[in-house]
């Protein structure tokens, strides 16, 4: 059964285009901001923390390897490394002024990127023709990416692999099989 999970910031017309601006040339790198309130019914990122995390990926797009998340009581950090070098980031803030947003980086230039937009046009989208907007490929990765960030932070701030978070969820996964 197709499914989907996503932030309507991902489907920001500034966000979605942001490649295709000229002024960038090849993306390098990407940092997002976004309000980052935390839920004791949900793992940190999963609550707001998304936010900032999907138009990351809308971004970078998939190919993550690892992540790195430095926690205060206020702010988070986390850092993303692609397999080819590229480095993307979240911060979430607590303690601040909030909004939403990013500033990308290109070989030709640093350019913003966008804010928040309405989702509902990509979920009739999905159910008028059953096709996710976002590939099951790209939000497992987040997925991992946002658990292999609360691992780091459960780990005093070490690198964790996006890779090595799938392999203990596949494993829980065969076990209650």
């Amino acid at each position: 059964m197709p499914s989907f999970s996503s932030s309507s910031l991902r489907f920001a017309k500034r966000t979605t285009g942001i490649r295709e601006i000229p002024e960038l040339g090849e993306l390098r790198a990407c940092d997002q901001y976004t309000p980052c309130p935390l839920e004791p019914h949900h793992p940190d990122l999963f609550w707001y923390g998304i936010h900032g995390v999907e138009p990351l990926f809308t971004v970078m797009g998939i190919g993550c390897v690892s992540a790195t998340r430095v926690h205060t009581e206020g702010q988070d950090m986390i850092m993303g490394v692609w397999k080819d070098g590229r480095i993307g980031s979240v911060r979430g803030s607590r303690d601040s002024r909030r909004g939403y947003g990013s500033t990308v980086f290109g070989t030709k230039g640093i350019v913003p990127g966008g804010g928040f937009e309405p989702l509902i046009v990509e979920i009739v989208k999905f159910f008028k023709t059953g096709k996710p907007p976002v590939s099951a490929e790209e939000t497992l990765e987040i997925f991992a990416f946002m658990e292999a960030a609360d691992e780091s932070k459960r780990r005093g701030a070490c690198p964790v692999t996006l890779q090595g978070v799938m392999e203990k969820a596949e494993k829980a996964a065969a076990q209650k099989r």
